[in-house]
Formats: C-alpha cells, structure tokens, sequence
C-alpha cells in the first residue's frame, strides 16, 4: 500500500510538470477508450468507477471464447468453472458466490447489450461478435440490474451497420480444435434499417484419455448464432433487436480423481486423510479403494462418459427516445436456458458418485429509464429508472450414490448406508422489483459529486421436495414464499486536477437477495431461508495519462466491510458430504490495483494491470471447524497480467504483427477451510501470437500458442470427504495453432 501512495504522488508531480512532457505526433497518442460503465458513453478517464476495458480483437488474440477465459486479464478478476458449458465462479476483489446450484446468483453481475443475464445456466455463452468488454469492479447498484455488490461484467456485442461489412476468422489448434466465427452485416432500408448475422462454432477432440473405454474426454462442442437489427425510423428514435441461440453437446468435465483415505499409517497425513506424499501411490483408496496411480493428469479410469448438453434462447429490444432535454431507455428481454448433464462425478471405474443435472430457467426482464443528455451549462447529468425480473427455475436433478453397493441390501438400496438414488425436484419463482437514480453535479470548474440512490426487493416462493428412488422415498418437503429488500447506495466527488489528472473517491453500499438453497436437502434446517448479504465499500482512486498522453496510469484503493455473506459450504448429512449455502460470515477486504498502457513507439504498445489483495473471514465457524482469519476462497494475494503488441512495417507492403501476454496469480484457496490439499500454488500462464497483415488490413494469418509452457494447474477443486476422494478439474494444456482472419 505503501508503494501505491508513492506512485500517487509521483503521477501528480509529472502530471503537473509540462516541461517533461514532450511533444509527440498523433500517431503516438494513447487512443481514447469509451465506456458506458454509467449507461452513457463517456471516456475511460473520466469515469470515477475502477473499471477495466478489454477489445474484441485482444479477446480473439487470447482465445477468450467464454467468460471463463477472461480469468486474471482485469485486475482483481478470478473466473473458474467446475462444469463444461454451464455455472462460472466469478469473483471480483474476492467477492462472488461458489453456489452451482442453478436458483442461486453471484454478487457479480453480467450483462450482455444491457440485458442481466441472471441465471448461471446460461453465463457460459455469448462470447463472439464482441466489440468490448468491461469489468467494472465494486457495488455497481445504482445503476445495474441486480445482485452486483462485487461488480459486473458489461459485454457489448457489434451492432449492425450502416454500411455492407463482413468478417471471418478461423483457427485450428492442438486436439483438432476448430473456432470459426463469422458476422456479415449491411443495410436493407439506408440509413433506416441495417441487420447483422454473426455465428460461432468451436469444437475438439478432448484433452484427456478414457483408459476405460480408450476414449478421449473433455471434448468441445458448441455453436451460437445471433442476429441483430438496428431501426431508425427518425433521427431521434433508435432501436436494437436482437435475438439469440446457443446449443452445448460437448463432454461433461471429466476430473482428476484424488484418493484421499490411507491404507497404512504412513499414508496417514495430519489431517487423518491421505498424505501428499502419498497421492497416487496406492497407499491411499476412494470408499471403494480405487487409486489413480499412474500419475498422468491427462488421462483416467471412467466407467462411463457424460455430456453436459445446454440449450439457450434469448431475445431482446432495447429503444432510445431522444427527447431533446432527456432521453427514455427501454431494454425489454425474454431467455429461456435448458440443461441435461450426465456426470460421472467420482471420475473412476466404479459406480460410486453419479449425477443428472436436470434444470430449466426461464426470464423476462424490463428496465426503464430516464436519463439527461448535456444540459445548457452541462453541470447536471442524471439517471433515473426501474427494473422488473419475472424468473422461473425448475430443477430435477438426480444423485446416484454408492451403486455397486446395492446388491449387499435386501431392498437394493440403503437410505441409512446412502444407497440409492436421491433427487430434489423444485420450483423456484422470484419477482425482482427496483428502482434506482444516480445524479452528477458540477459543484465547482473541476470538482463533480456523485449521489445514488436504489431500493431493491425480490419475492421468491420455494416448492421443494427431496426424494429417493424416483419418488419411492419422500424425505422432506416444503412450500415457502419470503421477500427481501434492501436500500443501496453511493456517494463520491471526482476532482480534476487537469486535463491529464482525475482524483476520486467513492462510498458504495451493495446488497445481494437472500434465498433458499437448491441442493440436496434431508433436514428442514438445511432449507431456512439464507438473508441479504451487505457490502459497504470505500474507495479512492486516481486517472492519469502522462508524457503527451503516451502513457495511461490508473489506480484505486479500497476497502470493502462485508457483512453477512452468503457462503457455500461443506457439511455432513446422514453420512454424506453434502453442501449447504448459508450466511455464515462477515469478512474484510482491502487492497489496490494499478493499470498501465504505454505506447513505447509508433510500433510498440504494453499493457498491465496488478491487484493486491488482502480478503479474510471475520470470526465464521462452521461444523465445528473454526474458519476465523482465513483467507476466502478465490482471492489471491496478488495478480498481474501484462501485454505486448508489435507490429513491424514491411518494405513490400503489409505489416508484420505479434503480441505476447503472460498473467500470473499467487495461491489461490478453493475452500473456506484453507486446506492445503484444497489450494493452488502460484502460477504464471503465457501466450503468443505471431503473423502477417495484408496491405489494406483485410487479411491476417499466422500462428499462436497458448499456455506456451504447458503448465499443468487446478482451476477448481470438489471435495467429498465423506466418499474419500478430491475431485481436480485442471486448465487446458498447451494449444498451438494456426489462424486466418479476414475483414471487409
């Protein structure tokens, strides 16, 4: 923090001192970022939220084709997922939710073309056609649809154009990886109606070998289309439809089987589960004694092999009324989002632990608002609005556990032993109202305060019922209904110290809705509705651009008192690891983060981004287990990213261009005990690209490589102790490749 401060002051004093600065020709300038973080476009600097822009075309240079490959590129931003096509772990400053159940929300919010995607059915997907993305971190409550007390992810897609366009790109990678995109877009009436038509597919092979059935596992495989129509039918009314479909049939993640329970004392580690020094070494088995002992992290023993098969539908209309003074916006949206996932969840050759995700979730959303466009003395700029969500979940999911045990039992299942077949049908509805208003006022020449204000509530009512053997056994029932509410806020001054220089400093207060859980349950207590969790964040931050605007320095301090947060954790249940979601904690987060661009010449451009970060529970005990002081899960200590780009002129024409990025993160925690076993080590990830530019820009080939250096590294880990096995979903291994893109 020290250091942060002393940067601060240095940005000021060479901010200040134009005799350093020296002249440079356009060329050389930093270009201008605009971001619609406030719902208006504004500049990058002049936004007084910590917010992070990333292009499409640096997306498309990394291979972001979900919004689990823009982990660690925003400072302060962990993306992971455990399943294949569905419910990403997304956190913000450490804040987020663990929670796969599919009735349950993140404090991170997405949105795509300003429609809230609420469910995590349905994050996974939308990742093509992008013209930007920001990553706004901190409550964004005032102004964002809801449940974003640890930001939002804002996607913005390419609209139709005026003017016939087209482009293509097309890549092909280690384990016959194929990405083809593709969008042509035109006008049918001038200047009233254009449409776009833009179209994904990404498919491959598998990463991991079936030892079992001599398959490959972990394969891709998806499509998406969106088309979009832009209509003006007068200079002052615009509207954006969009409808949109994406369809998954690729494998179920396939993990790593870990064997945690030992067969010697040797093998015995302090905790009474398996010692590391013990992992693979077939002194330590599952509850079935298997061990995968081969010591490949590409390869397993799976007696059968699931898809994850996700259908999405979307369609959304978004009109803006200029009325002169003013301006109306209406963003109406309908999605609906199916899943059907087979998983062989004990990842081994025994039928141990299997699960059918079944759930269905359907959305309509309507956001109103009110907003000024420049007022004569331009003092004044404000938003008003409501919000609307009608949401329907249905889930029918089934556990299968410990099948090979059923012939020793008279009935072919066990409840006392957890043998059989458990499900939990439920509906879950929620009706989310809000409304919301921020205003800006110039208090003096350079000197702006922000005021924000959103009342929130959201009605749910829970029909559950948890069941074994297809309904034979009905274990628990309940009919609930329950609305929670809460006042958001903020409060901030932005200060501009000069055309180069802003200082701001913000008071935010978020609120995420309480709930019921949507997992298995067999006490009542396990269902009692989980409360609001509140986060009260302050922050200060400075917005610079240096040496002639060659060099763009951003930073922000903060400090977040979290309060009742809703945490997903372990317990046991009649013998069985299960887990439940509660508010268990209050915890304390403060750090600082630093983003750089530098355009080192005509040719050379380098950017980075660095987050410290210090999270940990309050006083928090959980069955038994006294977590108090640990770090949460999903917030390391410290994250860098950085980029070059290159492009080098040719004397025959055309350009060579190339960039090179690297990200790295310190330990991560994958569980609120802070288990080492339950934990990532430091890691760096590399990445290359290289190739050639045709003269007028329309055509680019050439090569790249991902993870360069083939690190091997968890990005989520399941624990079920109960059955003795640690189940390790791990990253793509390295993918070199070959891509042609083309413009028009």
């Amino acid at each position: 923090m020290r250091a942060v401060l002393f940067v601060s002051c240095a940005v000021v004093a060479l901010s200040g001192g134009s005799a350093m600065a020296q002249t440079a020709a356009d060329s050389m300038m930093i270009q201008e970022v605009v971001v619609t973080a406030q719902k208006r476009s504004e500049n990058l600097q002049d936004v007084p939220v910590s917010v992070t822009a990333l292009s499409g075309d640096a997306l498309t240079a990394r291979g972001v084709t979900n919004v689990t490959g823009l982990n660690n590129l925003a400072p302060g931003l962990r993306v992971s997922s455990g399943d294949a096509a569905a419910n990403p772990k997304i956190f913000i400053r450490g804040v987020g939710l663990s929670d796969f159940n599919p009735n349950s929300s993140s404090g991170v919010g997405i949105y795509v073309d300003g429609v809230y995607v609420s469910s995590p059915l349905a994050q996974m997907a939308g990742f093509f056609d992008i013209g930007q993305i920001e990553v706004l971190r901190g409550p964004q409550g005032t102004l964002y649809g809801r449940n974003t007390n640890g930001g939002a992810v804002n996607v913005t897609t390419k609209r139709p154009t005026h003017t016939f366009s087209a482009e293509a790109a097309a890549e092909y990678a280690t384990y016959n990886a194929v990405n083809l995109t593709g969008a042509v877009s035109g006008p049918v009436i001038e200047d009233v109606l254009s449409v776009r038509a833009a179209g994904q597919v990404v498919r491959d092979d598998g990463t991991t070998y079936n030892r079992v059935t001599g398959n490959d596992v972990n394969a891709t495989d998806y499509w998406a289309i969106r088309l979009s129509a832009l209509y003006t039918p007068h200079e002052d009314v615009e509207a954006l439809f969009q409808v949109n479909r994406f369809v998954n049939r690729g494998d179920a993640t396939q993990p790593q089987h870990r064997a945690l329970f030992p067969f010697t004392a040797e093998a015995t580690g302090p905790d009474g589960f398996c010692a590391p020094t013990a992992y693979g070494s077939g002194l330590c088995g599952d509850a079935f004694g298997y061990s995968d002992t081969d010591g490949d992290d590409r390869a397993l023993d799976a007696n059968a092999e699931g898809k994850d098969k996700i259908d999405l539908f979307g369609a959304s209309a978004q009109v803006d009324w200029d009325l002169g003074a003013i301006s109306l916006v209406s963003v109406t949206a309908y999605s609906w989002a199916h899943r059907n996932a087979f998983e062989n969840t004990d990842s081994s050759p025994n039928q141990m632990l299997e699960i059918n995700y079944l759930a269905r979730q359907n959305q309509f959303t309507q956001e109103l608002r009110l907003q000024s466009n420049d007022s004569a003395d331009g003092r004044l700029k404000w938003v008003a609005g409501g919000y609307y969500m009608d949401e329907t979940v249905e889930d029918a999911s089934t556990q299968d556990v410990l099948r090979d045990l059923r012939p020793l039992f008279p009935d072919g299942f066990s409840l006392a032993d957890s043998v059989a077949a458990f499900s939990y049908p439920y509906t879950q509805k929620t009706k989310s109202y809000a409304f919301f208003g921020q205003a800006d006022y110039q208090l003096a020449e350079r000197l702006t305060a922000t005021v924000g204000l959103r009342y929130s509530a959201d009605e749910k009512s829970f029909d559950y019922r948890s069941q074994a053997e297809g309904g034979l056994i009905v274990l628990l029932t309940s009919q609930q209904e329950k609305t929670f509410s809460a006042w958001s806020g903020r409060l901030g001054l932005r200060y501009e110290v000069n055309d180069d220089l802003n200082l701001y400093a913000t008071y935010n207060r978020g609120f995420k809705s309480g709930g019921f859980f949507g997992g298995l349950a067999t006490t009542p207590e396990e269902l009692i509705p989980y409360d609001n969790e509140q986060l009260d964040a302050y922050e200060v931050g400075l917005k610079s651009e240096l040496f002639d605007r060659r060099v763009r320095l951003n930073m922000s301090a903060f400090y977040y008192d979290y309060q009742d947060q809703q945490v997903f954790a372990q317990a046991l249940r009649n013998g069985l690891t299960v887990l439940v979601l509660d508010n268990a904690a209050n915890s304390e987060v403060y750090g600082a983060e630093i983003e750089a661009t530098a355009r080192l010449s005509e040719n050379l451009s380098i950017d980075a981004g660095l987050s410290l970060l210090d999270a940990t529970y309050g006083e928090y005990f959980s069955e038994g287990d006294d977590f108090t002081g640990n770090r949460l899960p999903q917030s390391p200590e410290v994250t860098f990213n950085a980029a070059a780009n290159y492009r080098h002129p040719l004397p025959q024409g055309g350009e060579l261009v190339g960039s090179l990025d690297a990200a790295y993160s310190s330990k991560v925690y994958f569980d609120n005990s802070n288990a080492e076993r339950l934990s990532q080590d430091a890691v760096w990830v590399v990445g290359a690209q290289g190739g050639w530019q045709a003269p007028d820009g329309r055509i680019e080939l050439g090569l790249f490589a991902r993870n360069l250096f083939d690190e091997t590294y968890k990005v989520s880990i399941s624990n079920i102790d109960s059955l003795g096995v640690d189940l390790l979903t791990l990253n793509r291994p390295r993918s070199l490749g070959a891509y042609l893109r083309y413009r028009y």
